[in-house]
């Protein structure tokens, strides 16, 4: 039997996904998972749970995306990847807003936002999908003036970013939260 290089796994996984083929698109990203388990890398194993936990969030299984963002996040913890570390910890902060775990999401998006706002190389895009989405938690604890604060600022990086999307979203929240 081939055996494919965990690099490759994840390109095709990636691939799989671009093109909706989600089944197959998750049993590569499991393989990968397996692969470097066997080889002890924790960098490549870091990224491959991370992809296999959007995997199964875009299936909508989001108890199993908690579970593998919350082992990318051990793993990361041990690595110098501070960027990387906040994308698992934001990943995993959505995943328990949606989850309605509010108490368990807010360090998790504190942690992610304290270290998104260090380093001059995270991406305003990066930024603006972690403050979105501690606005919506804020709103969520009843503090719907931090939410909007926020959610000015997450506006104005998705508009930076030319995510209109995002912007638009922004405006939307904002507009619900002051009530028109």
């Amino acid at each position: 039997m081939e055996s494919i290089p965990p690099a490759e796994l994840l390109s095709r996984g990636q691939e799989a996904r671009g093109e909706k083929r989600l089944e197959e698109a998750k049993d590569y990203f499991a393989q990968a998972v397996d692969h470097c388990r066997k080889v002890n890398d924790k960098a490549l194993l870091a990224e491959a749970l991370c992809r296999l936990g959007q995997i199964e969030r875009d299936m909508g299984n989001a108890g199993a995306a908690l579970k593998h963002y919350g082992a990318a996040v051990d793993l990361r913890r041990g690595q110098n990847a501070p960027l990387l570390l906040a994308h698992a910890l934001r990943h995993v902060a959505d995943i328990l807003r949606e989850q309605k775990q509010p108490k368990k999401a807010l360090p998790c998006y504190e942690e992610a936002l304290a270290i998104y706002r260090k380093p001059e190389q995270t991406r305003p895009l990066d930024l603006a999908n972690a403050i979105r989405g501690y606005a919506l938690l804020k709103a969520d604890l009843g503090d719907p003036e931090e939410a909007i604060f926020l959610l000015h600022e997450a506006m104005a990086l998705y508009a930076e970013s030319g995510v209109q999307a995002g912007v638009a979203e922004s405006q939307s929240q904002i507009a619900f939260l002051m009530g028109r």
